[in-house]
Formats: structure tokens, sequence, C-alpha cells
């Protein structure tokens, strides 16, 4: 059995990546979510979460010995050399729980969702790019809704993330979600469809 290509799939917060993804996994194609990934390293009794207990002090656990993401964030947002700092801690911890997935996946195809594919140069590691791509306006009101965060508190996590435009560039293929589910459905299985018929994700 040939091992499996790899996807990106990326798109700004709140513009339904996890809803694609979702519908992908229905159709049977294994999918690895690099935030999820992100929060296994950080798991208590993993080397990574001692360090950030170091660096940051006990104020970033929760009393059940879980991080603490929003003291966390509170850090990280207001000093860049922190961020860069953590970072540098846990994007190599990440790529190896990617790496190690992807190796084991046994669909044709496998998904790597990420928000930051691009940013973090993930996407070096797969063949092809799947953008899902939604309207500025419609990606606020989305998230907003969802996260329960203030508006300042978004538009930091979009500073980070690349402008719409710029990730566009980087798409072989390019998902609307701006309508209802049925749509995104619908548009997941005919990439779906396309997919298979590819090589090597070319």
């Amino acid at each position: 059995m040939s091992k499996p290509w790899v996807l990106g799939l990326t798109g700004g917060i709140g513009s339904g990546k996890s809803a694609a993804a979702d519908t992908f996994a229905e159709l049977g194609i294994e999918t690895i979510d690099a935030d999820h990934a992100a929060r296994w390293v950080v798991e208590p009794g993993r080397p990574a979460l001692d360090k950030i207990v170091e660096r940051f002090g006990e104020t970033v656990l929760l009393d059940d010995g879980q991080l603490n993401r929003a003291v966390l964030r509170e850090h990280i947002f207001t000093e860049p050399e922190q961020r860069q700092w953590l970072e540098g801690l846990l994007h190599p911890l990440i790529r190896d729980e990617i790496q190690q997935f992807l190796e084991a996946a046994q669909s044709p195809y496998a998904i790597l969702v990420s928000p930051l594919l691009i940013e973090s140069g993930q996407n070096k590691i797969v063949q092809r790019v799947l953008v899902v791509d939604v309207p500025s306006e419609v990606q606020m009101a989305r998230a907003l809704q969802r996260d329960q965060v203030s508006e300042a508190q978004l538009r930091a996590i979009m500073q980070v993330q690349l402008q719409r435009d710029e990730r566009l560039k980087h798409a072989d293929d390019v998902l609307s979600n701006a309508a209802d589910k049925a749509a995104l459905q619908r548009e997941v299985s005919r990439l779906h469809d396309y997919y298979l018929t590819l090589k090597g994700g070319q």
C-alpha cells in the first residue's frame, strides 16, 4: 500500500476549517489538527508543560494541573519575545507529533489541519494546500459568537494569521464557506472525488 499524500487544510479563525475537516473525516479520510497536537504536547506529565511552568510560574496552571491557556495567552500576546520562546519550544514537538500521525495514516490521502499552516512553515510537509475562505466580516462574526473572546483578542489572533489575500496566494484549491453546512458538505464531497484521482497530490 502506498503512503498517502498529505493535504494541508487552512483558513483564518472562524472560517470553518474544523467543519470542513470533519466532513472529510466522515468520508474516511484521516485528519490531524495541529491545534490538537499542540494540546497533546502540553498535557500534564509531558516535558513541555514543566518548561512552561518553569518560565512563567505556577499561575499558568489550573487547579487540576492542566495548562491555563487564558493566562498563558495574556503573557504571549503582550510580549513578543515570550511568544517566540514558546514557539521555539513547542513547534518541534508538534511537528514530531504530526509526522508520526501522518506516517501511520492509511487513507488514500491524509489531512493536516492548521490555522498557521503557511506562517509556521508546515506547508513544507504537505503536497497540496486547500484554503477554506470566507469574507472577513463573516469570519469575525462567527469567531466572536463561537469563541466568546473579546473583539480585541480576536483582532490580536487575526494579526498573527496571514491576511486573507496572502493566504489565498498559497492555495492549490479554495473552498468558499460563506453559505450553509449543506453547501460546505457538497463542496467537500466534490473535492474529495477529485483528490482520489490525484497521484501524490498533483
